[in-house]
């Protein structure tokens, strides 16, 4: 019989034989010590309130108790109780050693921030104030569309910062860009669209939603100015995902002759560019190129997320929606029964508007620069035979490769000594496309905490020399 005991505060699940609860008591207990179910370091129910719920004596829980303390499955603190003692069990395998190969202390994949620059104190506060104010109705279950007084601090937000052209009504909170990607994914398949362009280099998460969704991902070239949106109206797509600030990896922006052209391409043909502006509040020369959405925002799903000016701890990303596409994007939301955790958009939208957002940006603005300029800094002594590429912005570069280094021998030179990054041809949508370019590496610098920057760098390096 399952039973469970809270008087002491805590929850215990056995299972016991009724008619003899004492010796069922013990067999249970040392049962799920035994083989995990009580994990090490579990605190058990006080003697008193598991006697209390089971009925029987006091006395008779201690000695239980007391016997499995002298087999040395329990273990008693003073003044704190009775807990499951680690037990040393010579009959379990010891565990396999970890090839290096596979640990990765040092970790530069590109889009990945720096988790050590939280601000820890000015979202505490923001906390306290969105958990303060808080009414009983906030605390009950949210709108699909997010809390409003986050959609309206998003509204003037991105409009100030970063040119998009928004009301509150058109902004929808989700659990990061990620699922932003699949609400619309799913809205224009229900429209009976079957095919989206997407750059030939990107996530290969994102080309994987769109294919869950039943929609055929059709490449776009890209080059030195961005993706080739001219090639749109021969592609037969309804649809196209771009990063336009920044594009994602290989860091050029799109011209202002293709932002021309995809703006008309959407008017004259009704298609629907999906805007993912991921890092675009990170530029470092002044010169920060807006959002493409502000030149069609009837015809642009403008994506963001607060993964890089925060954390992806947050868990927050948000779409600004053309109005054709609201009504779907929210009933996708409905069906799918996820709602947006309401006291951290709360929170986020205190963060936002006490200035303490902006204030991470700009600061993170600076690290990011420095990090950047010291990673050319460093290249340029420890491997001069590379390229840095990629516009000064943003969390990741290129580094095109000396001549006859391959991007796979780096990458496992890399593992060996700790470090994670990947090659060019790894974001690419398909063989092809990788062939085309120098062999090539996306590195981040934005994950690594200052005190290992250089020393991630140097891994690098050495990597790059032991595959030459």
């Amino acid at each position: 019989m399952a039973r469970n005991w809270a008087n002491s505060g805590l929850d215990l699940h056995l299972r016991l034989d009724p008619r003899r609860k004492v010796h069922s008591l013990e067999r249970a207990l040392r049962a799920a010590i035994d083989d995990g179910t009580l994990a090490a370091g579990t605190r058990l129910p006080a003697s008193r309130a598991l006697a209390a719920d089971l009925g029987i004596a006091r006395n008779s829980v201690v000695e239980v108790y007391e016997r499995l303390l002298a087999e040395g499955r329990l273990e008693a603190r003073v003044g704190s109780g009775t807990w499951v003692r680690e037990l040393a069990l010579p009959s379990r395998p010891a565990p396999a050693r970890v090839d290096r190969s596979t640990r990765f202390e040092l970790d530069l994949r590109g889009g990945l921030p720096d988790a050590s620059a939280f601000p820890r104190s000015a979202w505490l506060a923001a906390m306290r104030q969105a958990l303060a104010e808080a009414s009983n109705a906030a605390l009950a279950y949210g709108p699909p569309e997010g809390v409003a007084p986050l959609r309206l601090a998003l509204a003037e937000y991105l409009g100030r910062a970063r040119g998009v052209r928004a009301h509150a009504d058109d902004v929808v909170v989700t659990h990061g860009f990620g699922e932003l990607l699949g609400l619309v994914a799913r809205a224009i398949a229900a429209r009976g669209r079957r095919r989206i362009a997407v750059e030939a280099y990107g996530h290969a998460s994102h080309r994987e939603v769109f294919a869950a969704a039943g929609l055929e991902p059709v490449p776009l070239a890209v080059d030195s100015e961005g993706a080739d949106v001219s090639r749109l109206h021969g592609l037969g797509a309804e649809a196209v995902l771009l990063t336009p600030a920044h594009q994602f990896p290989t860091g050029v922006p799109l011209s202002s002759r293709r932002r021309a052209l995809l703006a008309e391409w959407a008017d004259s043909t009704g298609g629907l560019v999906i805007e993912d502006d991921y890092d675009g509040e990170f530029r470092f020369d002044g010169r920060s190129i807006g959002a493409f959405q502000s030149l069609a925002p009837d015809s642009t799903v403008y994506g963001g997320t607060a993964s890089k000016a925060l954390s992806p701890a947050v868990g927050i990303g948000w779409g600004v929606l053309p109005p054709r596409l609201r009504d779907e994007v929210l009933a996708q939301r409905r069906r799918s029964g996820s709602a947006t955790d309401a006291l951290t958009q709360s929170a986020l939208a205190v963060l936002i508007a006490s200035g303490g957002y902006d204030r991470s940006v700009r600061t993170l603005r600076g690290r990011y620069r420095a990090r950047r300029e010291r990673f050319e800094q460093l290249l340029a002594v420890g491997a001069p035979d590379t390229r840095v590429l990629g516009l000064v912005a943003g969390i990741h570069c290129l580094l095109e490769l000396p001549e006859g280094v391959r991007e796979a021998e780096v990458v496992e030179a890399g593992a060996e000594r700790g470090l994670r990054f990947d090659g060019l041809a790894a974001y690419a949508t398909d063989g092809e496309t990788a062939s085309s370019r120098p062999p090539t590496m996306v590195v981040g610098f934005g994950a690594p905490p200052d005190l290992r920057f250089e020393q991630a760098v140097a891994a690098v390096i050495a990597a790059i020399d032991a595959a030459r």
